[in-house]
Order: C-alpha cells, then structure tokens, then sequence
C-alpha cells in the first residue's frame, strides 16, 4: 500500500470521488488506464457497424401512420369506453375534459405485407419499402410528457446528465474514421419547432467527453467554432495544439484526470475535421439522381431531405450513430393539416434513405431506426369537429419501426387493442428496444458498463430484455 501513497496524493478531488468504491489499488489503475484506454469492442459478431436514428419527435399518431383502427371510425364521436380508459394516468391537457369522444382517422391505409403490415396513404414512399421494415406497434414508454419522454428515449433515463444512445455506441465501438466524429447529430430546419431540443439529448453524461455527439447546422460552417479566424494558417493552428498538448501532458502528470486527456483529444480531432467537415457537407459530387430520389428539397442545406443525404455521406464515412431530429409532431389540435404537413416534408427522403443505403451495400449492416417518443390518445382532445380534431399524449403505446442489419424484414411485431389504447400482446419497453440495438451492433447490454461514483451504470439502467423476435 505505501508505494501507492505518492499517487494517492497526487489524485484530484474528481478521480478520487470517480473511483473510491473500489480500494486505492483500483484506482491507481482506473487513473492511468482506466475506463479512456480506448474502445470497449464488442462482445460477439456484430450485426450492425452503425446507426442512423430517424426521431420523429413530438409523437406522430400511430392511427394515421403504422396502426389503423377502424373501430375508431366506426365509432367516431363516441366516448371512450371507461373500461379501455382504465385507471390510466392522463396529462392536464385532457385529462379535465368532461368529454373523450374517440376520433376516427381522416386517412385511408395500403395492406403492404403478409405479415398484415398497413401504411398510411400519407407516407406513399413508405408503402414502398414496407417490405424491409419490421414496424413494433407495441412499444412503451413511462413518459407522458414530451421532454422527459424524449430524454428517456434518447439516454434510458428520464433525468437528464445519462449518456446518450450515441455515445454509448461510441464507447463501445470507437470511430472507424479519425478525421469525423463517432457521433453526429442533424437537427432538421424545416420543421415547426414546438419542443425544443437540447445539447443534453446527444451528451456524453458521464462518459469521457469524446464520445459527445457533434452536431452539424445548415450553412457553410456546418460545425461550430471549427473554421480557423481570419490570419490563422494551418502551420498556425497546429502550433497551437502542439502547444495545448504539452500543457495538457504537464497537466494530467499532476492531476491524474482523464478529461484532461479527453479534451487533447476532441482538440486533436477538430483540427483533422477542418478538412474533413466541408469535404462531408458538400454535396457538389452528387450525382442528380440523388435529388431525384431524396426530393428537391435535398439540395436546401439543413432540410430533412438535405440532412437524410448528410446522414448517408457520414454513415459510408465510417461514422457509428448519425441521430436525425425532425420536430412538429405534437399535434393537440389541427391534426389533419398538420400531420399531413409532417408526412409530405418527411416520407419521402426517410424511404430514399433505406433504398440509398441498399443500392449502395450498406443497409446489411446499418440498422435504420424512425420513431417519436410516445404515441397519441384514440380520443380527440378538445372540440371535436366533423373533419378536424387533435389528440394528446400517450405513452401506453405507439409504433416504431427498423430496417437493415438483421431485423426481420416485412414483419410486424406485437399489437394494440381494438382501440388502440393498450397493448393486446408482445409490449416492447424502450429499455427493450435499446437492449435489441446493442444487441445488434454487437454488445450484451448488461455487460457494456461504465462505473460512476461507485456504481456500473448502462443504457438500459436495471431492466431490458433483447427482443428476439425482431431479429431475422
């Protein structure tokens, strides 16, 4: 023990609180190699190298998108049943209604699959690639609002400070390019921007500050701060890290504290991005089928079209987790207009990505996520009219669906009620669904850990189960 007095001295309050569980002796070694020694690796063959998240946040209606209830329509203006409703938590927003009357779908849907898979009439590009989704319209969630429901699905956690899905994936897998990061986040400009999105839903948490998503804006500095100020050349700026590195070395010597080392790092890497960035973000070697495939609106920077081509170019770059934020889905009221809004700026480029990423030899092992954070209510909240009504929150249940990298192709995956206000079979936990994720890319999720403060921490907390049944 003596001869790790010297060491135990020299440890700052942050790695000595980081790593006090576990003796002196663990933390000596925690300090130099610990948990930044590099990627984790998987634990078996992986079936997935990445992942392109599509978040449709705000919660798009699953009885005008992926799960079609005719009972709804059949019954349009009655109340919901109390023994559907249940003793079933309500938001403020509709939960003091005198009145839940239930409100048919002003839409009409396609059988795609034998496997009874139907899809909206509003997302006619979707209908066909019906058959390489595997659509769950059993999934839950524990959220009835959106920013915790959001946080829960982005980091397993309704508390924010959790790492992200991204960076998880970035712990355990690294980056197969060193000029870009591991994770990148696209946020889409074209959208109604009812909940707000913030830098926390792609943080690193308490995972070393290299894996923290990067999110690239619209424009020609698609990253921020990266472009070097006016008189600085690149002989310059990299004088100027040779220099941070040496300071930074001094400074871990004396304080043992690893983002010391994570901050050289993510420095190192903005240097390499200076290249790498604009090569990545112009589309000037794109041939016209692209926009053709992607729609018009692919050649407008920052559109959900544009960003669903960003996001490719990165995933065949070696990028792991590309997450696409698309908001303007919380639709209380004005649903026809606005869901019908959300689906045209949306289906189109979402199929061209699954069909690019084919064509091209990728979606065999990129796995395609689309999906909000929680589903909408078969009851109308407010005033329901004879061709306009909203619907409130509902976290019981809602669709998702997955593409590529094993999943069953053409399948669909559990089912609601005749109502579609509870799971009838098969329910699918977000904890379950980020348990299938890293399953795919190659990780037990109970065994991809991270100790803090005395504790392993993991994407699924204390619970989730891989659901075998989405995997070919």
């Amino acid at each position: 023990m003596s001869e790790l007095l010297p060491l135990y001295r020299s440890l700052n309050r942050r790695a000595f609180l980081g790593g006090s569980g576990a003796g002196l002796g663990a933390i000596a070694m925690r300090s130099l190699v610990g948990d930044t020694a590099g990627p984790r690796g998987p634990d078996f063959a992986p079936r997935a190298r990445r992942v392109v998240y599509l978040f449709q946040a705000g919660g798009p209606s699953p009885f005008e998108t992926l799960d079609p209830k005719p009972v709804l329509q059949q019954r349009h203006g009655e109340q919901l049943p109390a023994s559907v409703l249940g003793d079933q938590r309500l938001t403020g927003m509709s939960g003091f209604q005198a009145s839940l009357p239930m409100a048919g779908a002003f839409t009409k849907f396609a059988r795609c699959t034998d496997a009874g898979l139907e899809v909206s009439e509003l997302l006619p590009h979707t209908v066909r690639i019906a058959d390489r989704l595997c659509v769950v319209r059993s999934m839950h969630t524990e959220a009835i609002n959106h920013d915790p429901a959001i946080t829960f699905l982005c980091s397993g956690s309704q508390i924010s400070g959790r790492p992200s899905m991204g960076a998880w994936a970035s712990y355990g897998l690294g980056s197969e390019n060193a000029d870009l990061p591991a994770f990148v986040v696209l946020v889409s400009k074209d959208a109604r921007r009812d909940q707000p999105l913030y830098a926390r839903l792609w943080g690193t948490g308490f995972l070393p500050g290299e894996h923290q998503g990067v999110q690239f804006r619209p424009g020609k500095a698609p990253v921020l701060f990266l472009d070097r100020p006016d008189g600085v050349s690149a002989g310059d700026r990299r004088a100027q890290l040779a220099a941070l590195q040496a300071l930074h070395r001094d400074q871990f010597a004396r304080e043992l504290d690893p983002a010391i080392q994570a901050r050289t790092a993510q420095a190192e890497l903005a240097c390499r991005m200076q290249a790498s960035v604009p090569e990545v973000a112009d589309f000037g070697d794109e041939p016209e089928s692209t926009f053709r495939l992607y729609g018009e609106g692919a050649r407008d920077s920052g559109t959900y079209a544009s960003n669903c081509v960003l996001a490719r170019r990165l995933l065949e770059r070696g990028v792991r987790f590309v997450q696409l934020f698309h908001q303007g889905w919380d639709q209380h009221g004005n649903l026809p207009k606005g869901i019908t809004q959300q689906c045209r700026q949306t289906d189109q480029a979402t199929a061209a990505l699954v069909l690019d990423l084919e064509r091209r030899g990728l979606l065999a092992d990129t796995l395609v996520v689309w999906g909000g954070e929680f589903g909408r209510t078969a009851y109308c909240q407010g005033r329901l009219q004879k061709t306009n009504y909203g619907r409130d929150h509902h976290p019981r249940c809602f669709p998702i669906w997955l593409a590529g990298a094993g999943v069953r192709a053409g399948h669909v995956h559990g089912a609601t009620d005749d109502f579609g206000y509870n799971i009838a079979h098969d329910p699918v936990h977000v904890h379950d669904l980020h348990a299938t994720m890293l399953h795919l890319l190659g990780f037990d999720h109970e065994r991809l850990t991270y100790r803090f403060q005395g504790r392993d921490f993991r994407l699924t907390d204390v619970a989730g189960k891989v659901v075998r049944n989405l995997i070919a």
